[in-house]
């Protein structure tokens, strides 16, 4: 079976360019979407997909940094699965995908029944076996330090705009015009179990193409009018 896993951890980014990536390589892959993780460990998406794993099946991720928040738990979490016999693909660094892995282990040099040649050659495949396991290391701590550093950017822009006198965030009081709003309860008044209709809360979140925090916004709004 293949499987796609997709993961944002802020509601300002999306899914979607992730799960296209991932149905362009494996049109077949039945994706798993986790949304707004931020910090938080708990990942229940995740766990239901982990508890689905058999031996043989795939999981694909867009990249590394998708697959856990910091490198010691990718690693350890990549190793795990790898001793499971699940194959982990990962599109923007195919250097580290398992079965780049599994060859490097099984390119060691076959003993030769010489107990001090023996001794080399074992050694050699264990040094072999260590740099493989920690270039899938590198690839986590990379994946770490690049959404650490967007983060500090990320902070530091917003410090020198406020510095700079410019207005951070909405003003207080003021209500944003969006395009989507009206279409969009319109929908939810239709359709939505709360008002009379036949979809649940998920549902109409798909059919009006909105987050899931926006549709409970606008939901409460409705219900307060």
């Amino acid at each position: 079976m293949i499987y796609g896993y997709c993961r944002i951890s802020t509601i300002k980014q999306s899914l979607i360019r992730q799960e296209r990536n991932i149905h362009f390589s494996f049109p077949n892959a039945v994706i798993f979407k986790e949304t707004f993780t931020g910090t938080s460990s708990a990942r229940p998406i995740w766990k239901r997909l982990n508890n689905k794993l058999k031996s043989g099946d795939i999981v694909v991720f867009d990249s590394v940094s998708r697959m856990s928040r910091n490198a010691t738990e990718g690693i350890e979490l990549y190793m795990q699965l790898f001793d499971k016999g699940i194959e982990l693909v990962f599109l923007k660094e195919p250097h580290v995908n398992t079965s780049t892995y599994k060859q490097a282990l099984s390119s060691g040099i076959e003993l030769v029944g010489n107990d001090i040649a023996d001794i080399y050659i074992t050694a050699t495949n264990k040094v072999l076996r260590l740099l493989a396991a920690r270039q899938i290391e590198l690839a986590f701590e990379q994946s770490e330090k690049e959404v650490s550093d967007l983060r500090q950017r990320t902070k530091e822009g917003i410090e020198t705009a406020r510095l700079n006198g410019k207005q951070i965030g909405g003003t207080k009081g003021k209500r944003l015009n969006i395009k989507k709003e009206a279409p969009a309860k319109e929908l939810i008044k239709k359709h939505s179990k709360s008002f009379g209709g036949t979809l649940s809360d998920q549902e109409c979140i798909k059919l009006a193409n909105i987050s899931r925090n926006t549709y409970y916004k606008y939901k409460k709004e409705l219900k307060s009018e």
